[in-house]
């Protein structure tokens, strides 16, 4: 009985000490568990910032800044209106004649251009100083187209106003604008109340003001065909200098004008002959002219010394900037 109790006193001695061993590991390892990383030494560098996002390049389509000032454009001369520089779109790709094909672009700067055609009266004024030859006009009136004038005479006049005659792009630019019009005041077909058509003679000058062109232009097609400084050239627009509204020389031209009679290509030009030296253009239409015939394509031609009712004239500037 005695060799027993003692037997359970040690195993209960044993186990006491197992538990504590036990329990000395378990606290062991959670000790080693819980140890607070090292902090990170303060001599260390601070991690390098994220760099901010550039500023947006400018885009391409945004002006670049102006040194100076832009020049502003001088006084529009009396009795004139500003044609504004620009490419606008030139002749046709069909209908019409073949002088008036292909369709083109034109670059031109910007010009001046009588509102008007010139009157009887402004004329009579250069004639009245001995520097312009008197028109042959058959009766006065003193707001009315003056006709009856040569080339020669209509250059003569543009020059002691300290002007010129406008060329044929010119021209063409002041009726069709930036939308390609085909008449002066937009596509509407002609009529007696926008311009002088269809009629016995002319009409005092701007007296169809719903007829006027985009820039504020009266007459540009209607009341009397108008002298340009071009030579006629029928392949005008299909020279290499056709973007810039140029014709060929008078020798081109002539050569040119030969090769189309000895093709039998009478038409080329429209119902007038193809002309046997060098001519000049005519645009604009007149008071006997309908319809399709004072669209902004159509090119016209007579020799410079020709003095007819149905002709006349306006003055051009260009831009002293």
């Amino acid at each position: 009985m005695q060799q027993s109790g003692g037997r359970r006193s040690r195993d209960r001695t044993i186990r006491r000490m197992l538990r504590r061993l036990v329990f000395l590991c378990l606290l062991t390892s959670c000790a080693a568990r819980e140890t607070p990383l090292a902090p990170v030494a303060s001599a260390q560098a601070p991690p390098n910032p994220v760099p901010s996002m550039p500023p947006p390049m400018p885009s391409v389509a945004a002006p670049l800044p102006s040194s100076s000032p832009q020049p502003s454009l001088p006084p529009v001369p009396d009795g004139m209106l500003l044609v504004p520089g620009g490419t606008f779109r030139m002749g046709a790709d069909s209908g019409g004649e073949q002088d008036e094909h292909p369709a083109h672009a034109v670059t031109l700067a910007p010009f001046y251009l009588d509102r008007t055609e010139v009157t009887q009266r402004a004329y009579g004024e250069c004639v009245a100083t001995a520097k312009c030859r008197a028109s042959a006009s058959p009766e006065p009136r003193p707001e009315h187209p003056v006709r009856y004038v040569s080339w020669q005479d209509a250059q003569t006049y543009c020059a002691w106003r300290e002007k010129r005659l406008p060329r044929e792009a010119e021209f063409e630019r002041a009726v069709r604008g930036d939308d390609g019009r085909l008449y002066p005041w937009g596509s509407a077909s002609p009529n007696t109340g926008l311009t002088v058509c269809s009629g016995p003679g002319p009409l005092a000058v701007g007296s169809r003001p719903s007829g006027r062109g985009p820039y504020g232009h009266d007459d540009l097609a209607g009341n009397v065909w108008e002298w340009m400084d071009d030579l006629y050239d029928p392949i005008a627009y299909r020279r290499p200098t056709a973007d810039a509204g140029e014709p060929g020389s008078c020798d081109a031209i002539l050569r040119v004008q030969h090769e189309l009679r000895h093709a039998g290509k009478q038409g080329f030009t429209g119902s007038n002959p193809i002309p046997t030296e060098c001519e000049r253009s005519i645009r604009g239409g007149a008071y006997n002219f309908g319809g399709a015939g004072l669209r902004a394509t159509n090119r016209i031609h007579h020799p410079a010394n020709y003095r007819i009712s149905v002709l006349g004239f306006r003055c051009a500037a260009s831009l002293a900037l």
